[in-house]
């Protein structure tokens, strides 16, 4: 069976798409990150939750400040990247969602009335929607690094609030030479799936 996209976008988007350890220096401009939102947006939430957040750390004053809560490994590349996006999950959505559920919008008081609640749902509809962001990337032919190796606390206090939990640091930008670790192997089918 084929594949409605062809295989030069399949690659772009999967098979020759990695994690970029390293970056040329072109920039990346907010029209572009503009438009890789307008796309990402439609990715499905849970009753379009759309709880992913975008924090662009543009500035070295604010770019110091990040490399200071990551780990030693990502300190450098991210000191270099063009851009670093810090992606977080919103635990307060909730409040937009009068606007984005219209057809329930007593689905914010009466599903996720509740902290705890909201902050599960939070967690798991950023983190689908931080995926989309990453294809989003690809898809404006630049590359993305994203990293779970910083300290969360840290960065919510620099960067964020109580209410907003980090998910993960990307850089993004053009790939520089030798930007690639080796491609390592993925699990086959058999070994993912299973038909009950």
């Amino acid at each position: 069976m084929s594949l409605v996209l062809t295989p030069d976008f399949q690659d772009l988007l999967f098979r020759e798409a990695r994690t970029a350890n390293n970056f040329t220096d072109e920039p990346v401009s907010d029209e572009q990150m503009q438009t890789i939102y307008d796309l990402i947006k439609y990715g499905p939430t849970s009753m379009n939750q759309s709880p992913l957040r975008i924090t662009l750390v543009r500035s070295t004053e604010a770019r110091k400040r990040l490399v200071q809560h990551l780990a030693e490994g990502n300190k450098e590349k991210t000191s270099t990247a063009p851009l670093v996006a810090i992606l977080s999950a919103d635990n307060e959505f909730h409040e937009k969602l009068p606007e984005l559920f219209p057809h329930f919008p007593q689905a914010k008081d009466i599903i996720f009335g509740n902290r705890a609640v909201r902050e599960t749902h939070a967690a798991l509809n950023a983190t689908l929607q931080a995926a989309y962001f990453i294809i989003g990337v690809r898809a404006a032919g630049l590359a993305a690094g994203p990293m779970a190796g910083f300290d969360p606390v840290g960065v919510q206090k620099e960067f964020l609030d109580e209410d907003h939990t980090p998910l993960m640091v990307v850089n993004i930008g053009k790939p520089g030479k030798d930007a690639w670790h080796p491609r390592s192997p993925r699990l086959e089918y058999d070994e993912v799936v299973i038909t009950v």
